[in-house]
């Protein structure tokens, strides 16, 4: 099956020599100004927190949603929202999935969705930033600030969609937003990774 794979990918690539071409670039100069819309299929939401001190424990979520209004000549005027089914949550035990979508957890019965808002958006070097909005999390909602990179821009030479992606990293209280079963024993630090994938609406 591998072997079909790579086979059919090299076919591709002899067929047409431009998607051979690395696509993106990380020159925010070459970034397109307009409305963007989250590609759920390329963006990840990535979490992790202490399991008793012994080992970090991970997961994340799927299906995430959201808009980004960007203007590369005024990173400061940008508009970044996201939204993140809770129910979409996984790990790589199928019990421990179960039971975080259950009311001593995430609850996703009650509380279906995480959001981020954002609030400010602050330039650091030409290609980063820190990006700072409103979390709603477990119904509870509170200032969150992320670490933000550009990881490239251009035409996807698949999909020919005009497209941008960052990198997003942010650590926040469980807590806070009240959850707080098996603490301190699970680590109260939520340590998030967002790889956030954006086209441009035509």
């Amino acid at each position: 099956m591998k072997s079909l794979l790579a086979s059919g990918l090299l076919a591709l690539l002899v067929a047409d020599p431009a998607l051979a071409q690395t696509p993106a670039t990380r020159d925010p100069a070459q970034v397109q100004a307009g409305a963007y819309v989250a590609d759920p299929d390329h963006t990840q939401v990535g979490w992790r927190v202490s399991h008793m001190g012994f080992s970090n424990y991970a997961g994340g979520f799927s299906d995430v949603s959201g808009t980004l209004d960007l203007q590369p000549k005024d990173l400061t005027a940008a508009k970044l929202s996201i939204r993140i089914p809770v129910a979409s949550v996984a790990t790589t035990s199928a019990k421990l999935t179960a039971e975080l979508k259950g009311d001593q957890w995430l609850d996703a019965a009650k509380f279906p969705d995480i959001t981020f808002v954002s609030t400010k958006v602050a330039p650091e070097g030409k290609d980063r930033a820190k990006v700072t909005g409103n979390l709603t999390f477990h119904g509870v909602t509170k200032p969150v600030t992320l670490d933000v990179t550009l990881v490239g821009a251009g035409v996807n030479p698949l999909s020919k969609k005009v497209t941008v992606g960052f990198d997003a990293t942010g650590t926040l209280k469980r807590s806070a937003f009240g959850v707080t079963t098996y603490e301190p024993l699970i680590g109260d630090d939520l340590h998030l990774t967002i790889a956030g994938a954006f086209e441009r609406r035509d």
